[in-house]
């Protein structure tokens, strides 16, 4: 009798998983003028999601004031059911953002901060046109201080090369992270903007959701929690970094993240360019005297009309990805065009018929999936649930992330579908607030909770075979790497993962800005770079049991379990 009424509520939380996707797909395939309807089939996917929230008494509306405005409708294309095949069984990533096709042989993984750190000292040094980076924040020690000086050095080289230099750096932050203490971010990067006024541009993203009495009333810190600019991209010339990893110096010595270095991707760093310049567009301009303004005739983010802005953020972040899809798609169709006539598949020769050289066959497919609710833009909430819907049995998802505090939508998908996942996540010792004074210090013992809770469920249900946790632990170091890694059926190599700034929790999804790529590849070796890199992490944990919950560092105490339902939104 248990174990058939296990099996009725797994169906039925699978099935009201899939419902809120299913609305998802139906406002796709509307026609581009049924805004209407489109905005109609989003609330009630909305309304389903809250809904099973509320059933599991999991969060409070209240909390959700600032974010209850309508979202600006996105249409975009349907996506097509998954092939059978390989790696382009995930091609119908491409009807909703743009695809790009390179040789796995610019991809790199790296696995160290001190290896990442390294890379963008000597990308820096090296840069001729262009220096993009988008992160939450810049620390102030000593290392941060040194990427700083290698900039001033490339900009101070550029100029004696060529006396009207060409190199432009671009540097996006989030305004309330990097505006916190007296010494920070802003200060930091001051000299530059009053050095080289001309190539150094310092973008301040301020959400529109903190403004008014809620922006007077929350003191420094905590008011980072309404929302963030938390996009990680570091880009030099024509070589991207995607990273879950900020400019600080703990990201550089003892906190392990993810790195991946794209290497020769001119249209990929495009693309990340393109993005950066539309958020700086709408954010805060950093002045020579530490001051900020807003490019004229821009909407303000929290003096100005939120509605407005809104609006203006996601036409100019919508802009971008739909004009990069539509060159790919051209880029798509004319080697197609090509291939046809010359009976090969040689990619578009542009650039490579000056070095006499032409380009490999791509065997490796990035996608940029961008998610911003405050602008109404939900592409990777959208793949996310779809690649945890379509997994198929047998397959096996590596998902991990710094923070466990999964979204109700994810929480359900998979607890209610066929593929086997193995969940890394910190323990409480790894966490990044373990030791923090004040209330800060509380959030370890919540994300116990909520992983206590988590794992009570998938005993509830029978799942402990197919749903597996495990826990990083390492003496010295904190955990902060996100992402997932997917196995087919009968495959020991992963042929996809996801890699970026999202932790799949309620604020990557409903209040951040964050960015991640998607890479799939059918080349052997770079599944193996991608497998040994799942591997080493996982490495480092050990599986979570009953017994895990009964160990002392394990107490949480009775205040903390009754304010965490209450907050858990907002970290």
């Amino acid at each position: 009798m248990a174990a058939a009424g296990s099996g009725r509520r797994a169906g039925l939380m699978a099935a009201a998983a899939g419902g809120a996707a299913l609305w998802r797909r139906l406002s796709a395939w509307l026609p581009r003028g049924r805004l209407g309807l489109a905005a109609l089939l989003g609330r009630l996917s909305d309304r389903l999601s809250r809904g099973r929230d509320r059933r599991a008494r999991r969060s409070s509306w209240l909390l959700l004031a600032p974010l209850l405005t309508s979202p600006v409708p996105v249409i975009t294309a349907p996506p097509c059911s998954l092939c059978s095949e390989g790696a382009h069984r995930f091609q119908w990533i491409r009807n909703l953002v743009p695809e790009f096709g390179i040789s796995s042989s610019h991809v790199k993984v790296l696995s160290s901060p001190a290896e990442f750190y390294e890379l963008l000292k000597a990308q820096i040094k090296t840069a001729k046109q262009r220096v993009v980076m988008a992160s939450l924040y810049l620390g102030t020690g000593l290392l941060e201080q040194e990427l700083v000086d290698c900039l001033e050095e490339t900009l101070e080289k550029s100029l004696e090369a060529e006396g009207s230099s060409n190199l432009r750096v671009s540097i996006l932050l989030d305004y309330t992270r990097g505006s916190r203490g007296r010494k920070n971010s802003r200060t930091m990067l001051v000299p530059l903007l009053q050095r080289f006024p001309e190539q150094v541009r310092v973008s301040l993203f301020h959400t529109p959701n903190l403004r008014g009495l809620l922006r007077l009333l929350i003191p420094e810190r905590f008011n980072e929690t309404i929302g963030l600019q938390h996009i990680k991209v570091y880009l030099f010339d024509d070589n991207v970094i995607l990273s879950g990893a900020n400019l600080s110096d703990l990201y550089f010595t003892n906190r392990q993240d993810r790195y991946v270095l794209l290497q020769d991707s001119p249209e990929i760093a495009d693309f990340f360019t393109e993005l950066v310049d539309a958020i700086g567009d709408v954010s805060l301009q950093l002045q020579r005297d530490d001051t900020v303004q807003m490019m004229e005739g821009m909407v303000h983010p929290y003096q100005g009309d939120k509605v407005a802005y809104c609006e203006i953020a996601n036409r100019r972040v919508m802009e971008v990805i739909n004009s990069a899809r539509t060159r790919q798609e051209l880029l798509h169709a004319k080697t197609f065009h090509n291939s046809g006539q010359q009976g090969s598949s040689l990619l578009a020769q542009q650039g490579s018929r000056a070095s006499g050289e032409l380009k490999p066959d791509p065997d490796t497919w990035i996608y940029p999936l961008i998610q911003m609710k405050p602008f109404g833009i939900q592409i990777d909430e959208m793949v996310t649930e779809t690649l945890l819907t379509e997994a198929e049995r047998d397959a096996r998802i590596y998902l991990t992330t710094g923070y466990f505090n999964l979204t109700q939508a994810y929480m359900d998908l998979i607890l209610g579908t066929r593929a086997e996942y193995r969940i890394l996540l910190a323990s409480p010792e790894v966490n990044g607030f373990f030791g923090a004074k004040g209330v800060a210090g509380a959030i370890p013992a919540a994300y116990v909770y909520i992983e206590h809770q988590f794992y009570s469920e998938v005993c509830y249900l029978q799942q402990q075979q197919r749903v597996q946790l495990q826990e990083y632990s390492r003496a010295g170091w904190t955990f902060h790497a996100k992402g997932l890694w997917l196995y087919l059926a009968g495959s020991d190599l992963p042929c996809l993962t996801l890699i970026g700034s999202p932790n799949f929790g309620y604020r990557s999804v409903h209040r951040d800005l964050e960015a991640q790529v998607a890479i799939v590849t059918e080349n052997k070796a770079l599944q193996q770079q991608l497998h040994q890199e799942q591997e080493q992490l996982y490495l480092c944990s050990g599986v979570v049991s009953s017994a895990t919950f009964e160990q002392p560092n394990r107490y949480v105490k009775l205040w903390v379990k009754l304010v965490t339902p209450l907050i858990k939104n907002f970290f």
